[in-house]
């Protein structure tokens, strides 16, 4: 994505430099909008669009130049092998939220995409969709349980993995994949944790998740401010039942991971008030404070361009926007500004 591509851009010329024979292939957000300056700037031989499985094979059939959109149906991801872990690496990753983790942990996903289009959210806006401005179809693809039983079984019994993090894009979309996969981490065995929303799913299945091993999940709230979740995140969350469900979350023992931004366009000081103020009156075991990065491929994006998206009809680059690539960065600005403006 754009934040890195400075030293992706590097990279990428140092290994043309030691392996000038090497045909170097760029995916990932960046390839929605620079796709056409990278292959006229590097040497690269082709630029994928979103999900790569498909690109590749016809990269190592010949392809070059840029390759558009061609997703994985769910049959297609469901007949396909395991997504490869190198032997090096695969107890290296480390992510310490939701608390409670038991290391070494896998990280996986067991669905891809989510339908929901949050105007700074860039993965499901440029890899499993091509929808810069908000307004398109988002595809939500799952895997079986079948192949998550096997596919987890065959990680845990190679890599000795302790606990079980599913990083989807959003885990619980839908009560019905979510009661499957409870049954299949039944038989895994194994703590767990996931990525989630605090209002996909009947309040009774997160015991069904509890008593199959979650110890904990991470919830997006984005703000604490009703109009900014509505009108320019776009989000579709009433905080209300957000708050319900981390006193329920807490109820059932679990731990409880939430992540916050700050400086969206149009968003007031008073309104990041708002997002403190909500933070400070629930149990979170941890949270994520950040500055709303403006990534490429992203509605956020987009409307820099174009002034005004009709689906964020909050959103504004007034004078008090500060533009951003680095979240850190931009929240350490943001929240200096908040304390001494």
């Amino acid at each position: 994505a754009t934040p890195s591509w400075e030293h992706d851009a590097k990279l990428i010329g140092a290994i043309h430099e030691k392996l000038p024979r090497a045909k170097i292939v760029v995916c990932g957000p960046i390839t929605t909008i620079k796709g056409k300056d990278i292959l006229e700037k590097l040497p690269v031989t082709a630029c994928i669009k979103g999900e790569y499985e498909k690109g590749s094979v016809k990269v190592v059939n010949g392809a070059t130049g840029i390759l558009e959109h061609e997703l994985l149906t769910a049959k297609e991801m469901n007949e396909s092998p395991f997504p490869y872990y190198d032997e090096l690496i695969a107890r290296r990753y480390w992510d310490y939220n939701p608390v409670g983790q038991s290391f070494p942990h896998a990280h996986v996903w067991s669905s891809r995409g989510c339908p929901f289009k949050c105007i700074f959210c860039v993965w499901p806006a440029t890899m499993t969709g091509n929808d810069p401005d908000g307004t398109q179809r988002r595809t939500v693809r799952h895997y079986t349980p079948d192949y998550m039983e096997a596919f987890l079984r065959d990680l845990v019994t190679r890599f000795q993995f302790k606990s079980i993090y599913f990083d989807d894009d959003t885990f619980n979309l839908g009560n019905s994949h979510v009661v499957k996969m409870c049954e299949v981490m039944k038989k895994i065995k194994l703590p767990w944790s996931a990525m989630c929303r605090a209002d996909t799913i009947k309040p009774e299945t997160w015991q069904l998740m509890r008593d199959a091993g979650c110890y904990g999940v991470k919830l997006g709230f984005e703000s604490g401010n009703q109009h900014v979740v509505d009108k320019i995140v776009n989000k579709g969350l009433d905080l209300e039942v957000a708050r319900a469900t981390v006193f329920e979350l807490k109820r059932l023992g679990m731990t409880v991971h939430g992540t916050f931004t700050y400086g969206l366009p149009g968003e007031t000081k008073e309104q990041m008030q708002d997002t403190k103020r909500y933070i400070a009156s629930l149990p979170f075991d941890s949270i994520q404070e950040s500055g709303t990065a403006e990534i490429e491929g992203t509605p956020l994006h987009t409307l820099r361009t174009t002034g005004k998206l009709t689906a964020y009809a909050g959103a504004s680059m007034d004078k008090d926007y500060v533009r951003g690539g680095d979240g850190m960065k931009k929240f350490q600005n943001v929240i200096n500004e908040l304390v001494n403006g």
